[in-house]
């Protein structure tokens, strides 16, 4: 998932079966947007466009509904200098997952992204001497390997070697490994340094400077790159609607269903990400590439249902 929130790590809950079906359409949501952002880029659109649209009206969104809901800004000195740093770092998340999105099959993307725990557990033992759980170093290697199955790494199945493989997949597995190395980091910032303030407020804020870091490329690029064809216009207002309803969702509607922030169930993601890609934008993968996704994605959540 193109995840432009950090938020706290939290004890799992049991979920209702109306948070669960919630949580499974924000997941549907989330794999729309990014097929839905492949359409814009095959339509001219360029990904930093993409992002300063999506940022800045979720922004709008979710300052309409702290403003409705009452929230008070409150930001300690500590804030004031660890969030222009997320926003910093979920900008470049944005840049990235996008790119990698407009080169490899958007299944792909998302998959080589969900390795974003493994860069957690890093970033926190780097940062904050934290040791890896046990189960996250049990899930390590199951996640690699189901990653490189879905990719292909070998070449095997394209029948093009391992060299030729890359030469292909290589830029794209790169920006998804970039995107899931900086969330990796805001999340742990956040979750040390930021995880008191309003999740409304922060994501808020997250958002306008990541739109902000969009709009830098925009004018270092020379402006905003629009949709060439009508298509690609629809692709542009699909993504940003499914973003922004998806994390209006997560912020009015699941705290009142007794889920607190993101859950594990929604990093199904890139499964249907993979069925809107293969329906929409005729995207297919091998079946040993379906089997890694799947490993990959049984994984993830494996670690996110785990008790703590």
């Amino acid at each position: 998932m193109n995840r432009s929130t950090p938020t706290a790590i939290t004890p799992v809950k049991a979920l209702s079966a109306s948070a669960f079906a919630t949580l499974l359409l924000v997941a549907l949501m989330m794999g729309g947007n990014h097929v839905a952002a492949r359409i814009a880029f095959n339509n001219g659109t360029d990904v930093a466009t993409a992002v300063v649209f999506r940022s800045w009206v979720t922004a709008l969104v979710i300052a309409i509904i702290i403003v409705v809901q009452g929230a008070r800004l409150r930001f300690s000195a500590r804030h004031k200098r660890v969030l222009p740093v997320i926003g910093l770092l979920i900008g470049v998340q944005s840049l990235c997952i996008y790119s990698s999105v407009a080169l490899l099959p958007v299944a792909l993307a998302l998959l080589a992204f969900n390795t974003y725990p493994i860069w957690t557990a890093l970033w926190a033992w780097v940062i904050y001497r934290q040791r890896p759980e046990r189960a996250m170093l049990m899930a390590m290697p199951v996640i690699l390997l189901g990653l490189a199955l879905a990719l292909d790494v070998l070449g095997a199945t394209s029948g093009l070697g391992a060299s030729g493989q890359w030469s292909r997949i290589g830029a794209g597995v790169g920006f998804a490994m970039a995107a899931a190395g900086t969330f990796a980091l805001a999340l742990v910032l956040t979750q040390n340094e930021a995880a008191d303030l309003d999740a409304r407020v922060r994501t808020a804020t997250t958002l306008m400077l990541t739109g902000l870091v969009g709009l830098s490329v925009v004018v270092g690029q020379g402006g905003f790159h629009f949709p060439q064809a009508m298509a690609g216009w629809w692709g542009l207002a699909a993504l940003t609607f499914l973003y922004g309803t998806a994390f209006t969702i997560l912020f009015a509607v699941l705290p009142k269903l007794g889920v607190v922030g993101n859950s594990a169930i929604m990093n199904v993601e890139p499964v249907f990400a993979l069925v809107l890609a293969w329906l929409l934008l005729g995207q297919s993968i091998a079946p040993v590439q379906v089997a890694g996704a799947l490993l990959v994605v049984a994984a993830v959540m494996a670690l996110g249902l785990r008790k703590r």
